[in-house]
């Protein structure tokens, strides 16, 4: 490569050098253009996961909130459930399903009883037969 350098004087080898440190300069110069667009290029990525991350916390806390309601009104709801199964009111009833028993449904005129229970409207009362 420097073979052909020999027969240069020295005001020719200082031109050579001059330009080819110009040429380095240049040559450093882009690849630091190159890399500095790239690490701004990474660094706006970086913010845009960065405030995707942080929506998606956002939601996911949203969730998180909206399963401890529904956790808080299912546990509610059972409670209540429980209530009403040891309530001794006749319009209160647990469904026990079985697809092998039939269900046969009758509806009757509930029996009479005392003249101070006996009101202007009929009372009809509905039982299930398994």
């Amino acid at each position: 490569m420097g073979q052909d350098l020999s027969g240069l004087g020295v005001k020719e080898l200082q031109t050579l050098e001059n330009q080819l440190e110009i040429s380095l300069r240049c040559i450093r110069t882009k690849k630091d253009q190159l890399l500095i667009d790239e690490i701004h290029e990474l660094n706006r990525k970086g913010s845009l996961v960065h405030q995707e991350n942080m929506e998606l916390y956002k939601k996911l806390n949203l969730i998180r909130q909206e399963n401890v309601e529904l956790y808080n009104k299912l546990s509610e709801t059972e409670a209540a459930t429980e209530v009403r199964r040891d309530s001794r009111t006749p319009y209160n009833f647990a469904v026990i399903e079985d697809a092998n028993v039939p269900v046969h449904l009758e509806l009757n005129s509930p029996q009479q009883q005392n003249d101070s229970e006996h009101t202007a409207h009929p009372k009809l009362g509905l039982q299930l037969h398994p």
